[in-house]
């Protein structure tokens, strides 16, 4: 476990000790980060392996195959998670050029446009480190 050693302000500094005690404002990206569950994280970092097809409903020869060959649809059950999922898979392979309808499900899913962006800020951050 790592520890921060943090310096205590001076005693007899009230000023001090007032600007140490005052929270910090937190902006609406950072909000919205910290208001994603560890669930949501993972299925926008699933998504990256996702292709684009896996939005569609597959017919009835990819039904088969895949009952086969044992691949299966990688569609969520939850419909709020599937519609990050969907937001995901066309932000990993079309960045900031996702249709508006496709925006406008994601709100409806209960996110909001915060979030969206902090989606597309992470996606970005990860491709700059690789």
């Amino acid at each position: 476990m790592a520890y921060l050693d943090v310096p205590l302000p001076p005693r007899g500094c009230p000023q001090i000790v007032a600007a140490w005690s005052t929270p910090v404002p937190v902006t609406e990206q950072a909000a919205a980060v910290a208001r994603s569950s560890a669930l949501e994280i993972q299925v926008s970092a699933i998504a990256k392996r996702d292709p684009p097809s896996s939005l569609h409903r597959p017919g009835v020869l990819s039904t088969v195959l895949g009952t086969l060959f044992g691949r299966n649809n990688p569609k969520l059950a939850d419909a709020r998670l599937e519609a990050l999922r969907r937001i995901a898979v066309l932000s990993w392979r079309r960045g900031y050029s996702v249709s508006p309808q496709e925006v406008h499900a994601f709100t409806d899913a209960s996110y909001t446009p915060e979030q969206h962006e902090s989606l597309l800020d992470s996606i970005f951050a990860t491709r700059a480190r690789q």
